[in-house]
């Protein structure tokens, strides 16, 4: 029997369960713990939640501290607070066709509250009259009541036929993220249920740096994360929790890498050959300090014996990839091939023609393979590439493909690294075992990011662009005034430059055909800002939008079209047409996020800017002002809270794709400064990248110290720890999870 404490834990009349077994409950189903039947069990799985560990870590994603709720009469205007009050009415309403609300009248025994929900019709389903709940917002005042749109809620009572957690009437509840059915009370039940029956559950962590940084052990933290007492218990257990999630991430990045490099012979290359001096003779201009900064530190890397794992990080327009020409070379000089793998075709393409004419220069032989290459062409490219006569591809997912064999391959470059996965990076590494590793990114990335998502790296930094170039303005407008954005956009037509239009959905979804990567993307992009609360019921498809400015905005202009949905052989017409100015304005998704490279495009308007990250609004923005003329971007949005206009206020007044990055990592997450989810990145479930910078650093400090000493975690004090890993990381998808 199963006692439970006031303070939200559980004591265990009888014997304690045997350690070990408490630990391999952990990887049971999730049906083996307490009231998770075959029902509640389908629910959870909606929260990815299968297995016992995945309870126990699904942690509250915020705190009530009814110690500072205030009354109604009491909530200051302007403010976010807490009020607990019973629902008095509960209606939807319907002030538009595709606007719905749904209002609710709270009373207190001060008055009443009104709370307003837009576009999200399930909390009708999930807040009846008669309940007693607490809602969290902004107050406001309006048409002679207080307010709060789009508030936290949480019922704390349902009346008789209540199933509050234990915490339900404590100082601090815990909110667990819930889904429909499965109400955050009933989570706080399930879960002190499990953690009543793993009471003794064995810590993983070493007990040297649990000592030395005074860390909670494991059972202790996990009931103060979800049940704490007071403020303090719950920052330590999360600091605690954290900490060992970031660990084990870095030792299993590195344990990775040490694997990838098992029984291979690195390379020492020849830096002083002559297709690099060749090279060097051939630029038509002087290389930024910079830039030989990050050269220097490529071709000692590439002279070492040991596997290169560079990082280089540019802005758009800081010549990354004339960094890169120098690695080419070298590989060339040392008898060995190089691939050079980008995510689109179209940025695959521009390095034939920026690179292929520096490299033919150099006497050193390079092919591009990509997805449409004709099949006769591509046979002599493999031909040539087995036979080793071809030192450098250049190409897409394509050189993933089987049938693409190195004679010697001893460099691989890859762009826009993080729009790989893990696994696509380790398939091109194969096919040249010892190779280096140069990855590329114009996404700035904080160096907390970087450890996270890629381990052990070297980073170069690339900030000032080569020349200044022309200016891009950055103009925020409201939806109201999107025929403004039309204006500027007819007003550089008519003296014959160009405009993107970008759209952050494709369009209705394609029967009978798999979504792409990109519409993935977008589909997550729009997600978030739902749980967000923001109402994207409105939110441009390119699609659409492509076909209405051709009969409406723009009759006399070509309106060119390009989504991910396209084959790749499309899209590439489509940017070969724009870039011969035979498209005037392009209607886009993403896809030009990166590698479109036309002068004359000087106008840009970003269709529900708000529903876009700021990194990726920084490199759309890149696009335009690449030629003498300066460039012009409009950024149409109607944010519906104040973090969101901040946001573009922000990109709006700086360039610096740094600060930019720094910015979104704060406010936001992970997946919003590089575009997607990082698989590696979403085992992080508390640690917040950019606030526990420290914390990363020490991590993985400690993971290089406890591999130097037991690469393999071998030894007996660790088989705690590397059974961690195995468990954490067995169902972990190597590729990039998109959305």
């Amino acid at each position: 029997m199963v006692a439970r404490t006031s303070s939200g834990t559980a004591s265990q009349h009888g014997p304690r369960p045997d350690r070990a077994a408490s630990y391999a409950l952990l990887e049971e189903p999730v049906t083996r713990a307490r009231y998770v039947n075959a029902a509640r069990a389908e629910l959870l799985a909606k929260l990815k939640v299968t297995r016992v560990r995945d309870l126990l870590t699904c942690y509250p994603h915020r705190y009530l501290d009814m110690s500072t709720v205030v009354s109604t009469a009491d909530a200051p205007l302007g403010q976010t607070v807490t009020v607990v009050g019973t629902l008095d009415s509960v209606k939807v309403k319907r002030p538009r066709p595709r606007l719905s609300l749904v209002e609710a009248a709270l009373v207190d025994e001060s008055g009443v509250l009104i709370a307003t929900w837009f576009s999200q019709p399930w909390v009708a389903k999930k807040l009846k009259e008669g309940m007693r709940v607490a809602l969290s917002g902004k107050v406001e005042f309006s048409y002679g009541y207080k307010r709060m749109n789009s508030p936290f809620s949480d019922v704390l009572s349902e009346g008789a036929a209540s199933q509050d957690g234990p915490a339900a009437h404590g100082v601090i509840i815990p909110i667990h993220r819930a889904t429909a059915g499965l109400t955050p009370s009933w989570m706080r039940r399930l879960i002190s249920a499990a953690l009543a029956d793993l009471d003794n559950l064995p810590d993983p962590l070493p007990v040297d740096l649990r000592l030395r940084y005074r860390l909670m052990d494991r059972a202790a933290a996990l009931r103060a994360i979800h049940f704490p007492r007071d403020v303090g218990e719950r920052d330590q257990a999360r600091r605690r929790l954290a900490y060992e999630e970031v660990l084990c991430l870095q030792l299993h990045l590195l344990m990775r890498r040490n694997e990838e490099l098992t029984g291979v012979e690195p390379v020492a290359h020849a830096v002083d050959g002559p297709a690099l001096a060749a090279l060097r003779d051939a630029l038509p201009f002087q290389l930024t300090d910079e830039q030989q900064e990050a050269v220097a530190a490529i071709l000692s890397d590439m002279a070492a014996p040991r596997c290169m794992n560079r990082l280089v990080q540019g802005d758009v327009g800081t010549g990354k990839t004339v960094v890169a020409a120098h690695a080419l070379a070298v590989a060339a000089d040392s008898g060995c091939q190089a691939a050079m793998m980008a995510p689109t075709g179209v940025l695959a393409s521009q390095y034939g023609a920026k690179l292929g004419p520096l490299l033919d220069k150099a006497g050193v032989t390079w092919a591009l393979l990509t997805g449409a290459t004709p099949a006769s062409q591509r046979k002599r490219i493999l031909h040539e590439l087995a036979a080793g006569e071809l030192q450098v591809l250049f190409g897409t997912h394509a050189l993933l493909e089987d049938d693409v064999r190195f004679a010697r391959l001893s460099l691989v470059v890859i762009d826009e690294q993080q729009r790989f996965g893990v696994g696509q990076r380790s398939k091109l590494l194969s096919k040249g075992p010892g190779a280096d590793l140069l990855t590329m990114t114009a996404t700035p990335i904080p160096r907390s990011l970087a450890l996270t998502l890629y381990g052990d790296l070297e980073c170069s930094y690339i900030r000032r662009k080569p020349r200044a170039g022309a200016a891009i303005a950055t103009k925020v407008l409201p939806k109201r005034r999107r025929s403004a954005a039309y204006r500027a956009i007819a007003k550089a037509l008519k003296v014959g430059e160009q405009a993107y239009i970008v759209c952050p959905l494709v369009g209705a979804p394609k029967k009978k055909r798999p979504s792409s990567e990109e519409e993935q993307e977008a589909a997550g992009r729009v997600a978030d800002q739902i749980a967000r609360g923001v109402d994207v019921s409105d939110a441009t498809a390119a699609e659409n939008l492509a076909a209405a400015l051709r009969t409406r905005e723009f009759p006399s202009y070509a309106v060119g079209l390009l989504t991910g949905r396209m084959k790749p052989a499309e899209k590439e017409q489509v940017m070969s047409d724009f870039a011969a100015h035979r498209i005037d304005v392009l209607v886009s998704t993403t896809v030009i996020e990166v590698g479109v490279d036309v002068p004359n495009a000087t106008v840009m308007l970003v269709e529900d800017a708000e529903l876009f990250g700021l990194a990726q609004l920084h490199q759309l923005r890149g696009r335009v002002g690449r030629g003498q003329r300066d460039g012009t971007v409009y950024l149409l949005a109607d944010p519906k809270s104040e973090e969101a206009q901040a946001r573009l206020e922000a990109i709006a007044a700086t360039e610096d794709g740094l600060a930019l990055a720094e910015l979104d990592l704060a406010s936001r997450h992970e997946g919003d400064v590089l575009g997607f989810r990082q698989s590696g990145a979403s085992t992080l479930k508390l640690i917040d990248i950019g606030r526990d910078r420290g914390l990363i650093e020490r991590a993985h400090e400690d993971a290089r110290w406890l591999l130097a000493g037991d690469p393999q975690l071998q030894a007996p004090h660790h088989a705690l720890l590397a059974a961690e890993l195995r468990a954490v990381f067995s169902q972990i998808d190597d590729e990039a999870v998109v959305g």
